[in-house]
């Protein structure tokens, strides 16, 4: 009986990822479906007897589904209108445009995935694809080569900052339940998802050598065709207004994880202690010393209100919405139209990051974690050093690897993964900051993709690919941009564990 108990937490978590592949893979339902499912199983499962046994087990899913909406939702609702209203008012056409006055025709192909890079943060990948796949077949009219480099730039820069940097779902989600400041997620996945980026532009340049392509059909010749649609109006907005929603939410999230960073450091000079202080405790600590005055913590009641990354994200929604707001007459809908529009795609985003928070919850209530940590001990001698060491790192990468290419969605292999990852192990726990775990997991993400992926759709049918074409070039390069983004997680894990 002993035994069954110890094995009990790996059957529950077979038996939960089996529900969500097989719903998402065999039976083609929708991801929060196939999540909310799971998580209800494993509830009934671990409600069957033991010390997590509940009467409730729907209710306790329910919490944790209501516990994750809260966390995240009201960000992913005003990323969304942010990122429609940028493509709408001619902002993100202005920051494209400002890559390519920067860096000249003979650099457009880095200019691309500067622009991929940039827009990909507040906007989903396949509407910055949408944006700049003209700009591409511009280009290659004007130079009759080169056309596999420029889609790959775009790629390489689109997915990066989609996979690693917030606000985009999936990054946001992972740093929600690793407990990463998202300050400290936002810096340190832009530093890594330049060398992911450029990595993938490097191989998407090879490729292009080896075997040119040339592309079919006539989809969006140009950005004219594009304005047609009322996505881009006649008028740009200036280059700072363009950009200002994606820099103000990003310098207000920073300017809190600074001033937190800094007063916490001063609070561990004056007392050792200080530094195992870590969520509420360490907030209590921060406002009692703003409250005395001291030092950089004095700062610290304003920084926690304007970097609060709800109030942050509605201040650059607000700028955003006026920007549009001052060019309704040129646009097709009006702008409470396209608000609406914004929300009913985040509401699915939502819904489907809730449940797979509601697993996550469900995975640590049958004590996986304790039953990991139990057979590391066993395996290492007492010592739990594998949930502590960088292989953690490439186990978190791997699974979200396989996930990515079981199911297809991005998105959703960073929900399943870090749902099993944060039941398993004590994010705190480790080595090196809990960052770079959810970096691995992201950067895991984009490998493996492949014909169940909307992006390899987005990437052949708007670029004029075939589907060999299109395994040929866009798998590579995105799994090379998530290799990559892999291997430097490893190295500043190494050299930089941002313990503190």
């Amino acid at each position: 009986m002993e035994g069954l108990d110890r094995w009990y937490p790996f059957v529950v978590l077979a038996v939960g990822l089996a529900v969500v592949l097989g719903g998402i893979v065999i039976a083609r339902v929708n991801a929060f479906l196939a999540l909310i499912a799971a998580a209800l199983v494993v509830s009934f499962m671990v409600g069957s007897g033991g010390a997590q046994a509940t009467a409730d087990p729907v209710g306790r899913v329910v919490d944790a589904f209501g516990s994750t909406a809260g966390a995240i939702g009201i960000t992913i609702a005003l990323a969304a209108i942010i990122g429609d209203a940028m493509m709408r008012s001619g902002g993100a056409d202005r920051i494209v445009r400002m890559f390519l006055e920067l860096l000249g025709e003979k650099r457009a192909a880095t200019a691309l995935m500067g622009s991929g890079y940039v827009l990909s943060i507040p906007v989903f990948f396949d509407t910055t694809f949408y944006l700049l796949v003209p700009l591409a077949r511009s280009l290659y009219r004007n130079t009759r080569r080169h056309y596999l480099k420029y889609l790959s730039a775009i790629a390489a820069g689109g997915v990066a900052t989609h996979a690693l940097v917030p606000p985009t779902p999936g990054p946001l989600f992972v740093a929600s339940m690793f407990d990463v400041n998202l300050g400290v997620m936002i810096a340190v996945g832009v530093l890594v998802a330049i060398p992911a980026s450029v990595a993938g532009l490097a191989l998407g340049t090879f490729l292009d050598r080896r075997g040119p392509l040339h592309p079919s059909g006539e989809p969006a010749e140009d950005a004219a065709a594009v304005a047609a649609t009322g996505l881009v109006p006649l008028r740009p907005p200036h280059l700072l207004v363009a950009l200002l929603p994606i820099a103000l939410p990003i310098l207000l999230i920073a300017g809190d994880s600074a001033v937190t960073t800094l007063a916490h450091q001063e609070l561990v000079a004056a007392d050792p202690q200080a530094r195992l202080l870590r969520g509420d405790d360490l907030n209590r600590a921060l406002l009692s010393a703003a409250d005395q005055g001291q030092g950089t913590a004095a700062l610290y009641r304003w920084s926690r209100v304007l970097g609060n990354p709800n109030l942050a994200l509605l201040l650059s929604a607000v700028v955003a919405l006026t920007t549009l707001w001052t060019r309704r007459r040129s646009l097709p809908l009006s702008v409470a139209q396209i608000v609406e529009g914004a929300l009913m795609s985040g509401g699915v985003i939502i819904l489907i990051t809730a449940a797979g928070g509601a697993f996550g919850a469900m995975l640590r209530a049958a004590g996986l974690g304790d039953a990991i940590k139990s057979l590391a001990e066993a395996a290492g001698g007492g010592s739990p050093r594998l949930l502590a060491g960088l292989p953690l790192l490439a186990l978190a990468f791997v699974v979200s690897s396989v996930i990515k290419f079981a199911q297809g969605s991005s998105t959703t292999a960073m929900i399943v993964t870090s749902g099993m990852l944060v039941a398993m192990v004590d994010p705190h726990g480790l080595a090196f900051h809990p960052v770079y775990l959810a970096l691995a997991v992201g950067a895991g993400s984009l490998v493996g993709t492949w014909m169940n992926d909307s992006g390899f759709w987005i990437f052949a049918k708007m670029g004029g690919l075939s589907e060999i074409q299109t395994l040929r070039s866009w798998t590579p390069v995105v799994g090379c941009v998530g290799t990559v983004a892999f291997l430097t997680v490893m190295v500043l894990a190494w050299l930089l564990p941002l313990k503190p």
